[in-house]
């Protein structure tokens, strides 16, 4: 039963696999048309579709407005009852369907040629009364389904889901829309997260940040690590600007070192060179510099060389860049 079922998956995969090859033989002048069509439209980009192709008319509008698309779903249906309002001049109308000739859409059709609109169809027949009352046919026929009757919607589905993803990336080049803009429309996301979060907005500031003097005791400097707990502390020297930086692994080698710890100062076991960076850098370089040289505190410091603030390697992990 196990090999039957992973034959009859993979017999899916090579029929869809077969479609989408002729698919991309097919492209022609039409899809150009409507990537013209689509990118000089000062409106949005109305997507429709019924029953399964509604379904991917709204994975194509998730796409299109997560690069930088305006686009909204129009339900075939619901569209002759009064949502036509949400059309207005300007717009582009996006057709999904099959058989071309579904009732709903013909209706929908007829009814926004008073807008003015533009219309492209995403069609598995080429010759049905959609190619009437559009401006651009896209070709998305296929020669069978991969349900073994040829009846449930599945390489149909896919072929009109990947046009509608070459459309999208297609006007994602066209319009040079960048990894920023993309995350500034995903700023909950991963890619988000890496260029949109600055140190700034992560680090320690103010009063939590750890902080001696040159002079301060082995004790003294000890309970500012433990008390701040960033495993780290700035040396400072009496007006307050950096001199160096003591964190967790200094303290376990003045103990190993010295048998005697009493009258030894920040300034005798700091690090007089600490690796500094600027509260605008990405939090993913500055994750970056600390894999790079194996440390887990970073100190930002502003133009006069006083501390404001310190990053360590958990806040940008807990922040989903590490």
């Amino acid at each position: 039963m196990k090999n039957r079922a992973i034959s009859d998956a993979k017999r899916v995969i090579q029929i869809e696999k077969k479609a989408l090859s002729s698919l991309e033989r097919r492209l022609n002048g039409s899809f150009s048309d409507a990537i013209d069509i689509i990118y000089k439209c000062k409106g949005r980009i109305i997507v429709t579709g019924l029953g399964k192709s509604g379904i991917i008319a709204q994975k194509i509008v998730a796409t299109f407005n997560s690069t930088g698309t305006p686009a909204i779903f129009l339900h075939s249906a619901d569209s002759v009852h009064g949502d036509l309002g949400m059309i207005r001049r300007g717009d582009v109308v996006i057709c999904i369907s099959k058989s071309g000739d579904t009732f709903e859409l013909i209706q929908l059709l007829l009814a926004i040629n008073q807008f003015g609109v533009k219309v492209i169809s995403i069609v598995g027949d080429v010759d049905s009364k959609l190619r009437e009352l559009s401006d651009v046919i896209i070709d998305a026929s296929v020669e069978q389904e991969a349900c073994p009757y040829n009846l449930a919607p599945t390489t149909s589905t896919t072929a009109a889901l990947v046009m509608g993803d070459a459309l999208a990336i297609a006007l994602l080049k066209k319009k040079e829309f960048t990894k920023e803009e993309f995350a500034m429309l995903h700023p909950g996301g991963i890619l988000g997260k890496k260029l949109l979060l600055r140190v700034s907005d992560l680090m320690i500031s103010n009063s939590a940040i750890p902080k001696v003097k040159e002079n301060a005791l082995f004790k003294d400097v000890v309970f500012e690590i433990s008390s701040k707990r960033l495993g780290c502390t700035c040396v400072v020297d009496r007006g307050g600007k950096l001199k160096g930086i003591i964190t967790d692994g200094d303290i376990r080698r003045t103990l190993q070192k010295y048998e005697s710890v009493a009258d030894i100062k920040a300034k005798d076991i700091m690090n007089k060179t600490p690796k500094l960076i600027n509260e605008n850098m990405l939090g993913e370089t500055a994750l970056e510099l600390m894999e790079k040289y194996t440390i887990t505190q970073l100190v930002i410091t502003d133009k006069n060389k006083m501390p404001k603030g310190v990053v360590h390697m958990h806040d940008l992990v807990k922040a989903g860049l590490g």
